[in-house]
């Protein structure tokens, strides 16, 4: 059995609205091991975008602890969590939050000029020409490479998506975070968005988190948390089904 990639302990997360503290994430224990592909299922409003800002450091818990790869991330400070989430995390937004002055291209770059590219020995490589070689390759591996000088203007949905989607596995995270992601795309392109993500799932072995209100997507999942008013009521392990057998 692996070692948990994430480990959650006893997690609570509470806001301040006014006079009013709201509880986002009530005690929650948690432990995902590597290379899951999860799904967090619930309405708005449950607790689930809390849970994954909590993951991804963007957050920090109001009680309990958080583990990841084994190194407690509770205390990381602002600009600890700011390097941490550079190195172990990848985003995929709703929204697909990619730069309108910067060509699919650049905008995976930019991701790597933040970090460098990993060498074997000694510190990560900030040289251009590598950089642009891994961006390019990803932008290949999500069917963009003839897209690479366009802008997020000239793109289509999924096709923006699809940059997301190389921008977030180019720095080599262990951990993809993605947030409704298919929220924002037609039926269509969800469901080549979805089979993309579950590729590369199977293909890099990272974790894969996906927060969506959409039951059906869950149906892909080998983890599913549901989670209702802060809490996790449902946790099940399963075969997924392929994405092909979907609808909504």
């Amino acid at each position: 059995m692996h070692l948990p990639l994430i480990s959650l302990q006893g997690i609570t997360k509470e806001y301040q609205m006014g006079e009013v503290i709201v509880k986002a994430l009530q005690n929650l224990t948690l432990d995902i091991e590597p290379g899951r592909f999860v799904v967090i299922l619930g309405p708005s409003g449950s607790g689930k975008t809390s849970l994954l800002n909590l993951i991804s450091s963007i957050d920090v818990p109001t009680a309990g602890k958080i583990f990841i790869d084994n190194v407690d991330i509770t205390f990381l400070n602002r600009k600890q969590r700011a390097i941490f989430r550079r190195k172990k995390v990848g985003f995929i937004f709703q929204f697909f939050n990619l730069l309108p002055t910067l060509t699919a291209l650049e905008n995976v770059e930019f991701s790597l000029d933040l970090i460098g590219i990993p060498q074997a020995f000694g510190e990560p490589s900030y040289d251009k020409i590598l950089i642009k070689d891994v961006a390019m390759n990803w932008l290949d591996k999500v069917g963009l490479r003839d897209r690479a000088d366009h802008f997020p203007s000239q793109l289509s949905g999924g096709e923006q998506q699809r940059v997301a989607i190389a921008r977030a596995l180019a720095k080599n995270p262990p951990i993809i975070v993605a947030d409704e992601p298919t929220g924002n795309l037609d039926y269509q392109t969800g469901i080549s968005v979805l089979k993309l993500m579950k590729q590369l799932n199977k293909e890099t072995s990272k974790t894969f988190i996906i927060a969506t209100h959409n039951r059906q997507i869950s149906r892909i999942a080998d983890l599913i948390l549901t989670i209702q008013m802060g809490k996790i009521t449902q946790f099940e392990q399963k075969e997924p089904i392929d994405v092909e057998n979907l609808v909504w």
